[in-house]
């Protein structure tokens, strides 16, 4: 009886070709084994980047990993490169990501400088702010030195003044222009007034030698802008038009460089 039952479990023909073999020696245990026409471990198994897979053999017959082919380009540079500028190969500068280009900042610069110089219509194509920044800091800097902090001054006239400058260019004008561009011209434009600044940090300017260099930089700083509106603009038929407002917002830099403004308040 228990040898019939032994028979009825272990006998079936269908089974038999599974439990009846005994397992090879040095064949790993697997519950998938490819075919012969099969090259891959698993259908789907996707190459690597450079398209092959390299040498294909399970780990277990020769006792080490498979090799994958293609390589990973890594950057020159060390460690220090993420603090750098320069950025990698085929990339833009940091500063240039931010908005800060020293070689256009230095072309506007000439320009402002060279007034008599034809203006490129295409010059504020690139607008940026870092260097009206700078100039607007750099002249509350130097009037600070020189005895007169005038920052909220110089602020509070800028902001207005370009508000009212970019209204009044829009109704002037069919083209139209950009808030941003306005305070970029008009900041360029100042550089003149820096140096104004610059020149009240050694010799004091409240008498004849004062006048006469500030209403020299208003003259130089109106000059200079309203050219560049007028090349963006196309409006050469009414430069005096947008100079007069423009002469009126650097006349009142220009009697910050000159007076004190907020003497009489703290004196009292």
């Amino acid at each position: 009886m228990w040898q019939d039952t032994a028979n009825q479990y272990g006998a079936s023909s269908s089974h038999s070709q599974y439990y009846g073999q005994t397992p090879q020696q040095g064949v790993p245990l697997q519950f998938y084994a490819p075919g012969p026409d099969q090259g891959q471990f698993y259908p789907g198994s996707r190459s690597s980047l450079e398209g092959n897979m390299g040498a294909q053999v399970p780990i277990g017959q020769g006792g080490a990993a498979p090799a994958f082919g293609g390589n990973i380009q890594q950057q020159p540079g060390g460690w220090w490169t993420a603090f750098g500028t320069g950025g990698f190969e085929g990339e833009p500068p940091l500063l240039e990501e931010l908005g800060i280009n020293f070689s256009h900042i230095r072309a506007k610069s000439m320009t402002v400088l060279n007034p008599l110089r034809r203006v490129d219509e295409r010059i504020m194509d690139d607008a940026d702010l870092a260097g009206p920044l700078l100039f607007f800091f750099c002249f509350g800097v130097l009037l600070l030195l020189s005895g007169k902090p005038q920052f909220g001054y110089i602020y509070g006239f800028g902001l207005l003044g370009s508000i009212s400058i970019y209204t009044l260019l829009n109704l002037m004008s069919e083209n139209g222009i950009d808030a941003y561009r306005v305070v970029s011209v008009l900041g360029y434009c100042l550089l003149p007034m820096v140096g104004v600044g610059a020149i009240s940090v050694v010799v004091t300017l409240d008498g004849i030698l004062g006048y006469v260099l500030s209403l020299l930089s208003i003259i130089w700083c109106t000059f200079a802008a309203s050219g560049i509106f007028v090349a963006v603009l196309r409006m050469s038929d009414q430069r005096l038009l947008v100079a007069y407002p423009v002469a009126l917002l650097y006349g009142c830099f220009g009697l910050l460089s000159v007076f004190n403004v907020g003497a009489g308040s703290t004196t009292r």
